[in-house]
């Protein structure tokens, strides 16, 4: 029996409601329990602030396209190299680093939990023998479908239960946690060297639309009652005048229930861009957070870009390939069979570039401008905007006015005119912050019932204190300390053992692996439609009883299961 004892620690904790009280927390075997005994060890938080682990609901860290984005750029090797020390690995990579030195740097920065955006179900080995090698994190993957030939066929024929069954067996074949759909039914277009320009396009050879994929998808995970919702890549990602696409795919989201959270959007910022042309490029933060905060089902993330260099990486080919003829640099395409695509490209993005500047601008007005903060979370799409430890800086650029005002000075002339960000007041707190990096992900992901995002009595011993006093720190007018406070804990405690203590790793670490088991009618098992296996067995290049991931490639799997619909 281990036992650990957290005292005088300010804890906001946003599920349970606490906010900046000074509270104790006992620690055994790994559970945050009502006390412990005198042989529990001691650490003394010093008032510090202290808050649940911190979860990335949206990042890119592990699977094929995370590796070759590491092939493909060599010079990235060979910044952020660590030495081993002890049992600790080494490390390489700034943008995209190695896996360990993924995990140790989510570590020291108070980070317990991950999820990885974008899973082909087909490389689902190649994610999972990464997640064994990012030990400090709890790891999840939601699964591509957004032009999978099954999904589009049964989307076609408006039957939904079908489309559950091809759901819940693709799952628990790859080992997924829930739906991703990046840029639906334009990916399977590009596929055949097209694209698609808007949400009622029709899919080449399949009859379907992007609308009509969405609002079936929607409704196909709540009959599946998956713990997160579909987690949506909206088409026409970073095109000027891709916001009507934005706004026109949020008013498909039905009103199933207002209690449960039906679309998680990613990277907002990218799809906010008014205008027509890179010329004219604009902000429309403001009417996508007005319909936004008029819907309590959407949750989105604000996929905030920094300034410096970074690796782009998506399911969204045909999005990549206009990436890499904008910027002329080195890129990648892949084609994932009946399933899905990506690309990579590196990026810089510059304080000279108008256009820059303005998604810069934009990812900050979209967290001001929402007013719940539980619908606008904290996230880069690591690396995509920026290297997630880019966090803290976005941090003090929400809490501080000063420090947004500093860095809009140096933004390229006529920045002003195309953003509302200038004129925004509103700083963040402590409170808000905590909702945006754990809480709020906690509870967009489902996991809240898994003892993840809180630090209640059963919750998983996840907790980060950073060396941070609320009651003496002003963030608005002292954001260097806040950034700085938010660079490193001084302690990251992963399932109640100290993996982190100053920004250094002390120990190696053991994550699991959650992944969901939807379980559906025996009449439309997948194994059981011959249909279904002989169109597997004629255009797959696996067979389908080689198709689904062992048990080998999760040894620390946690299964989530969910009730058969009738």
């Amino acid at each position: 029996m281990t036992e650990l004892w957290v005292k005088n620690a300010c804890v906001i904790d946003p599920i349970r409601g606490i906010n900046g009280d000074i509270m104790d927390i006992a620690i055994r075997d790994g559970r945050i329990v009502e006390s412990v005994s005198d042989r529990a060890e001691v650490i003394d938080a010093e008032r510090c602030l202290t808050l649940p682990g911190g979860i990335d609901s949206h990042t890119h860290v592990s699977g094929t396209k995370v590796n070759f984005g590491r092939y493909m750029s060599p010079e990235d090797m060979r910044a952020g190299r660590t030495k081993r020390k002890g049992k600790m690995h080494v490390t390489s990579g700034y943008y995209v680093p190695t896996t360990f030195g993924n995990s140790y740097r989510y570590s020291a920065m108070g980070y317990t939990t991950l999820l990885e955006g974008a899973m082909a179900p087909l490389e689902a080995r190649h994610t999972h023998e990464e997640f064994t090698a990012t030990p400090h994190q709890d790891m999840m993957a939601n699964t591509l479908f957004d032009g999978n030939w099954a999904v589009m066929d049964a989307v076609r024929e408006k039957d939904i239960r079908k489309t559950a069954a091809v759901v819940a067996w693709t799952l628990k074949a790859a080992r997924g946690y829930g739906i991703k759909l990046t840029n639906p039914g334009g990916t399977e277009a590009w596929g055949w060297g097209e694209d698609l320009t808007g949400i009622h396009d029709t899919v080449p050879h399949f009859a379907v639309t992007p609308a009509e994929i969405i609002t079936t998808m929607i409704r196909a995970n709540e009959l599946l009652k998956l713990p997160h919702s579909v987690h949506l890549h909206c088409n026409n990602l970073g095109k000027p005048g891709n916001y009507q696409t934005t706004l026109e795919t949020f008013e498909l989201v039905p009103d199933l229930n207002d209690a449960r959270q039906t679309l998680y959007a990613t990277h907002v910022q990218f799809h906010a861009y008014g205008g027509g042309t890179w010329k004219n490029i604009c902000s429309k933060a403001e009417e996508i957070t007005r319909l936004v905060n008029s819907k309590p089902q959407i949750v989105m993330d604000m996929g905030q870009i920094m300034f410096g260099r970074t690796m782009t990486m998506t399911a969204d080919g045909p999005m990549e390939f206009n990436l890499h003829c904008l910027h002329n640099n080195k890129w990648s395409n892949h084609d994932v069979e009946l399933e899905t695509g990506s690309g990579i490209i590196p990026v810089t993005y510059s304080k000279k570039s108008t256009v820059n500047c303005i998604m810069w601008a934009i990812g900050l007005e979209l967290a001001l401008l929402t007013k719940n903060p539980w619908q606008c979370l904290l996230e880069t799409d690591n690396p995509n905007g920026a290297p997630f430890v880019k966090y803290p800086e976005v941090i003090g650029l929400l809490m501080s006015k000063r420090y947004r005002d500093e860095e809009c000075a140096a933004l390229h002339a006529g920045t002003e005119q195309k953003t509302s960000l200038y004129a925004l007041e509103r700083e963040m707190d402590w409170h808000d912050i905590a909702v945006m990096t754990r809480a709020g992900q906690a509870k967009a992901l489902g996991i809240v019932s898994q003892g993840k995002g809180h630090l209640g009595v059963g919750a998983e011993a996840d907790i980060a204190i950073y060396p941070i006093r609320t009651d003496s720190v002003d963030p608005a007018r002292e954001y260097r300390k806040v950034v700085e406070g938010f660079q490193k804990t001084r302690y990251t405690i992963k399932r109640g053992r100290v993996v982190s203590r100053d920004g250094e790793i002390i120990v190696d670490g053991a994550n699991a692996t959650f992944w969901v088991d939807a379980k559906v009618p025996e009449d439309i098992r997948m194994e059981n439609d011959p249909e279904f296996i002989k169109r597997f067995e004629q255009f797959y290049t696996v067979r389908m009883s080689n198709y689904p991931v062992q048990d080998v490639y999760l040894p620390r799997g946690r299964c989530i299961e969910t009730e058969a619909f009738t």
